[in-house]
């Protein structure tokens, strides 16, 4: 058989095989991208390694490879837009997990999506309760969507027409003892004020600070390498162990 002939069949079955896979095991493993990206970064990769750890093979068999691959999701993506069923084969669609509160359960078995992966995605859109979720909905490139229910939302200056002021991003001082000088320089301080500063809040020495900023309204943030809490909530099942200083 002709060696480009063998490329052709071979790359024609792993893109198809890597989507058919990818669909199998689920939007938890996507990891934020779509599933032709996905196949992409895993197909290509391969190719790749192998274009520069294949002595024995020609190299030109490895471009030839890449190139299919490319052609193939130019193809795809192409298809997608102009077919709608097809598009929802190569990106699936969003799922609704959880509605008015309620946990979907067929929804995240038909996805293997767990509770572990749900609670961690909640938590990231600041959703701690989902007795507090109206809509939580997993996007074909794996993130969730989460609508709040309108008594648990937040409320915003402007749904009461309160005027508000800028607010920019901190500055980072110090990080794990060690001062950041060009960001002091940035909002015209010096290391005798911010020396001052930690004092002020009973640290005696930089080596105590694991991490330190300041907001746009001037306040100092101080996180020291030993905090002094009493108690530390463990949201794990593990059981009861020592508590982390």
């Amino acid at each position: 058989m002709n060696p480009y002939l063998e490329i052709l069949i071979r790359a024609v079955g792993a893109f198809v095989g890597v989507i058919f896979l990818t669909r199998m095991v689920g939007k938890s493993q996507v990891g934020g991208l779509t599933i032709t990206d996905w196949v992409n970064g895993i197909v290509v990769g391969s190719i790749a390694a192998g274009l520069v750890t294949g002595i024995g093979r020609p190299a030109s068999y490895y471009a030839f490879g890449l190139l299919l691959f490319l052609i193939f999701t130019v193809t795809a993506q192409w298809a997608g837009l102009k077919y709608r069923p097809l598009h929802k084969i190569l990106s699936d669609e969003p799922t609704v997990v959880v509605h008015n509160g309620k946990i979907l359960e067929k929804n995240m078995r038909r996805m293997r999506y767990t509770m572990d992966d749900l609670t961690s995605q909640l938590r990231q859109r600041s959703a701690f309760n989902i007795a507090d979720v109206e809509f939580a909905i997993a996007e074909p490139n794996g993130a969730l969507s989460v609508l709040l229910k309108s008594q648990a939302a937040p409320l915003a200056p402007r749904d009461i027409n309160i005027p508000t002021r800028y607010r920019g991003v901190p500055s980072e001082l110090v990080v794990d003892g060690v001062i950041i000088e060009q960001n002091l320089k940035q909002n015209k301080l010096d290391g005798d004020w911010l020396l001052g500063e930690l004092q002020k809040q009973g640290v005696q020495s930089l080596q105590e600070v694991f991490y330190a900023s300041l907001d746009s309204d001037g306040k100092l943030y101080i996180d020291k390498k030993r905090d002094d809490l009493d108690y530390v909530q463990d949201i794990t099942d593990k059981p009861p162990g020592k508590m982390p200083s």
